[in-house]
């Protein structure tokens, strides 16, 4: 429905714009300035600040811009004597407390305080008294506070209940007392906390990691994409004498808005880790030693032309680049090595050539808050996508159904409907939910889900979702990280087919990495070349890789990066050769290797990667490598010639994307829709005689080997623990805080508990990340019992 236009005069011009429609956006909209410090067009209206005074037409007073609501006739000054009047009169009041530290405040040079007091301030001030002080609180290792500063605009405080879902700033005290800080003086929790410091005017609000670094206009900014989730939020990264000090949103309303989550703001610290590779090295001796470049090239092309290729493994983490992704298969499909993968944490391949040509979001990232009824299945999305819960949650509020199902219960900051099942019941929920969508339109089962269907019940409580979902105008069927992670998969993706089928809901996936998407583009799976070609002979699964084994070829992979890390530290310990291209190792990668190849991360090199919405955003490197490392595209383009493989001569990572790219056109008549394939019921193991399923997800800032090494967040981050339901915590005797002996096998660790009652009864929750779960397998039994 179009909206009524309306005609007003603005400084004595004539505008026609939406009836209703609020001064200050239309005044943006023409291109006419008008200051302003509490307003803010992703928050709520407050009005509180009044620097946006206007005068108006037969109002004795000026009015808000940001508050006014125009209609037809009305007429309005902004640069009228008494609206410049009232605006230094409000610039006057607003700086009475205002300390002078723009000298020495991070904020200067790119301050709002700073720019609209040289165009509205006095030349003098009529304030005597004595300006206020407010002692500084810790709130956290992410936002520096200097409160003193603090003007009382409220974008912080309304920040918090409007867009992070959690209120964690608010006002105490009265008039000229009031104070802006967090609650009972806690630190902050939320994902996206830091987004504060962009909206702070004054510079009460910094970011701690970079403060004091460098001056605003002594940094250079330079345009990238954020490398850990699937969102693709576009950033800017402010470099200082070739070093990444800091990193802010770039706006994109299509993917990240004008926010971005604290893991994309603060993770540039990881480069500069001191276990970064920073020199090519290669084993002599049974000890490491830096060599020169050609050495550790020509050693790692030996190794690979004489290995065995079907006891090759290439393995690449889905944070790579897709220029990475694509020249690491061509390498290795040039050596004719077949066992090439990227889905580190999957266990299940059964139906992988029924997959699409790459899993998407099926939707635009921007539909996301469009959607009325939302099928969430294995996601903690919330925490794995920050930005697209955030959509999710706009979607809520405005009356959107959000059902998750889920292994253990998870806090979502909005109404959810959540299911919660064990591992080994997860199947049997998703095919309650699958039998009622058939149910309801009287639909035969698929000879493909026959054995999975068959003895199914389904409840009341599954048909009133299957109903909101088929009612709804705008619906998505959603599986995340915990779903592709799951031993039973190709089931849970063959049943969530149905349920969209049946409800007339799109199927999307919520893709774990950066490049999740661009690797399967890129053909780093077994069983497929780029763009999704077939192969005729396909390379084993992650599963047999990591049991027969004699050459690892590992491109930015960590042993914290699969799912079973214990599992794939034994599998390198049991080659005879690991090559390891890339920035980081942790310690089982180091003790293992042969040869190392020091590549760059995301800021130091050009690159692309493909968000789930599937959209190719490409960019520049903003510093060079650490000490002798290179870009990680020319370390394998270099390491391609030396090998002798043929056509590998590209000069720029742009002509790699750009030959992936008119692969894509060729084969742009693929269907890239999920095919229903035969499933064959997984046995998974039920808890009994006093044992627990362990439900295992990677915690926040937890995920890739560069937010690991970022110092702040790892600060954040709470200890790895044992999360028991109160219900069998009673049952074991034992409360919070005490400590538990986790066993599986011939394996034990030791771990406080903490008491839950998101986890399910005959559960444990035991995230997965950490050094001390390492040796536990990611699903099956354990047992537990007390310690002391």
């Amino acid at each position: 429905m179009t909206q009524e236009l309306v005609t007003i005069e603005i400084n004595d011009q004539s505008y026609e714009v939406p009836k209703g429609s609020m001064l200050i956006d239309v005044a943006d909209a023409n291109n006419i300035k008008i200051p302003r410090f509490c307003y803010h067009k992703k928050l709520s209206v407050a009005a509180n600040c009044r620097m946006c005074l206007v005068e108006m037409e037969k109002s004795f007073k000026p009015v808000p811009a940001c508050a006014t609501p125009v209609g037809a006739g009305m007429k309005f000054w902004t640069k009228s004597e008494k609206a410049r009047n009232a605006q230094k009169a409000i610039m006057e009041f607003l700086l009475i407390n205002h300390p002078l530290d723009c000298p020495i405040c991070d904020q200067g040079g790119e301050c709002e305080l700073q720019d609209i007091s040289v165009a509205y301030g006095q030349n003098h001030s009529h304030y005597h008294e004595i300006k206020r002080v407010v002692p500084d609180k810790s709130i956290g290792p992410l936002v520096e506070t200097e409160m003193t500063r603090c003007i009382q605009c409220t974008r912080c405080v309304r920040f918090g209940a409007e867009i992070a879902g959690m209120r964690e700033m608010g006002g105490i005290f009265r008039g000229d007392r009031l104070e802006i800080g967090t609650f009972i003086k806690k630190s902050l929790k939320s994902e996206l906390s830091a987004n504060i410091i962009d909206l702070c005017p004054v510079g009460a609000l910094t970011a701690k990691p970079s403060r004091y670094k460098a001056r605003a206009w002594e940094m250079k900014a330079h345009d990238s994409i954020a490398p850990h989730d699937s969102v693709g939020s576009n950033i800017e990264l402010h470099t200082f004498r070739k070093e990444v000090v800091r990193c802010v949103p770039r706006e994109n309303d299509s993917i990240n808005e004008c926010w971005l989550s604290d893991r994309d703001r603060f993770s540039y610290q990881g480069i500069y880790s001191k276990d970064r590779l920073s020199k090519p090295m290669v084993r002599r001796d049974g000890q490491l030693v830096a060599v020169t470049w050609e050495e550790a090239l020509i050693a790692a092309a030996d190794i690979l032309r004489s290995a065995d290729t079907s006891k090759v493994a290439a393995l690449a983490n889905p944070t790579s680049t897709l220029e990475e992704l694509y020249l690491f298969q061509r390498l290795m499909r040039g050596l004719n090595i077949r066992n090439i993968e990227h889905r580190l944490r999957q266990l299940d391949f059964s139906d992988q050539a029924f997959a699409p040509v790459s899993p998407t979001l099926g939707v635009k990232i921007a539909e996301l808050e469009q959607q009325n009824a939302v099928l969430l299945i294995g996601s903690n999305v919330r925490q794995e996508q920050p930005l697209f819960n955030h959509r999710l949650r706009k979607a809520a509020l405005k009356g959107a159904k959000i059902t998750a199902l889920n292994p253990r219960g998870f806090d979502f900051n909005y109404p959810a409907e959540q299911i919660v099942a064990a591992p080994s019941a997860l199947v049997a929920a998703l095919a309650g939910l699958a039998k009622a969508s058939l149910e309801v339109n009287q639909a035969a089962m698929p000879a493909e889900l026959v054995e999975v269907l068959n003895g199914v019940d389904s409840s009341d409580a599954d048909r009133a979702t299957v109903a909101g979902l088929k009612e709804a105008a705008n619906k998505l069927v959603l599986l995340g990280n915990l779903a592709v992670q799951h031993p039973a998969f190709g089931t849970l993706r063959a049943l969530a087919s149905v349920i969209a089928a049946q409800t007339g809901a799109k199927l999307g996936y919520l893709p774990e990495s950066a490049n999740s998407v661009g690797a399967w583009l890129a053909g780093v799976v077994p069983h497929r070349l780029s763009a999704g070609r077939e192969l005729k002979q396909t390379g084993a699964t992650l599963t047999a890789m990591l049991q027969n084994t004699s050459t690892f070829v590992l491109l930015n992979t960590e042993t914290a990066d699969f799912a079973n890390p214990a599992q794939a530290a034994q599998s390198l310990a049991n080659a005879n050769n690991v090559i390891v291209i890339g920035a980081f190792a942790d310690q089982a990668v180091l003790d293992n290797a042969t040869v190392i190849l020091p590549g760059s991360t995301f800021a130091e090199t050009a690159g692309t990667y493909c968000n789930a919405e599937g959209n190719w955003q490409t960019f520049q490197g903003a510093t060079e490598p650490v000490g002798d490392a290179r870009p990680t595209w020319k370390v394998l383009r270099v390491l391609g010639n030396t090998a002798g493989v043929h056509e590998f001569d590209w000069v720029h990572a742009d002509e790699v994307a750009a030959e992936l790219k008119a692969e894509l056109f060729e084969e742009n008549g693929r269907d890239n829709n999920y095919t229903l394939s035969p499933v064959n019921p997984v046995a998974l193991p039920q808890a009994s005689n006093g044992q627990f399923e362990r439900v295992a997800y990677v915690r926040l800032y937890r995920e890739d080997g560069l937010v690991r090494r970022a110092e702040a967040l790892q600060e954040t981050v709470e200890p790895a623990v044992v999360e028991l339901n109160p219900s069998d915590a009673a049952n074991l005797g034992v409360q919070d805080g005490d400590t538990l002996q986790v066993s599986q096998a011939e394996v034990s660790v030791n771990l406080a508990v903490q008491l839950s009652t998101e986890i399910a009864v005959g559960t444990v929750g035991l995230a997965a990340g950490y050094a001390a779960t390492a040796a536990l397998n990611a699903f099956g039994l354990v047992q537990l019992s007390k310690v002391g």
